[in-house]
């Protein structure tokens, strides 16, 4: 496995609606893109400090599309962040869970011909989640935090960080709510991909 190498090429503060952050730039030797960390307070240091990885959604998280609930969990994410002592928000450049936009894009196209979300990955050549979150452990030892609690859904996210050395005291969910057009993407996460959400039980059966 290649080294992994990041660089905080630079810092800015961010007022923002949901409080002051520091905006935080890292470069990376694995894949090239920009990633970046939206912290609030003073981290360094500090145990069980909130933590979100949020993987970047074009279509959701600037366009509001109602296909998923990336964009809603971003702001929720950042809500209570901005409510917390200290937090740091890690935007990946991980478009499409990996995939990329143009394929993301080819898929939402598979999704309204009856597919799910997964099936749509997997017809187009890729897996269901082609993620990786070594490069979210780097930042996260890099602004020396010492254990977090998270927040998401997904099982993965946990299982990965401690992989690379992260220790997650507490999962914190975060749960938006559904409706006619998010409602398959989120029965699928369930169902396929083992994400911890309430769907009521006539929701996941249909």
């Amino acid at each position: 496995m290649k080294q992994a190498r990041i660089k905080n090429t630079v810092c800015a503060r961010i007022p923002t609606r949901y409080g002051e952050f520091s905006l935080h730039y890292y470069e990376n030797n694995l894949d090239g893109k920009e990633h970046l960390a939206l912290v609030k307070g003073e981290v360094r240091g500090h145990e069980g400090v909130l933590v979100r990885l949020h993987s970047e959604c074009l279509t959701g998280d600037v366009f509001g599309s109602q296909r998923c609930d990336c964009g809603q969990q971003l702001e929720g994410a950042l809500r209570q962040i901005g409510e917390a002592e200290c937090g740091i928000l890690v935007y990946l450049r991980q478009e499409g869970r990996g995939i990329g936009l143009f394929k993301k894009l080819q898929a939402y196209n598979l999704q309204d011909q009856g597919l799910d979300t997964v099936d749509a990955n997997l017809k187009l050549g890729h897996q269901a989640d082609e993620r990786d979150y070594r490069i979210a452990a780097l930042i996260l030892q890099d602004l020396e935090v010492h254990s977090v609690c998270l927040i998401t859904n997904n099982p993965k996210k946990i299982r990965e960080l401690e992989r690379y050395g992260i220790v997650v005291d507490q999962r914190v969910p975060i749960e938006v709510g559904h409706h006619s057009e998010n409602l398959p993407y989120l029965k699928a996460k369930v169902e396929k991909m083992a994400h911890l959400l309430t769907l009521k039980k006539e929701e996941k059966s249909r």
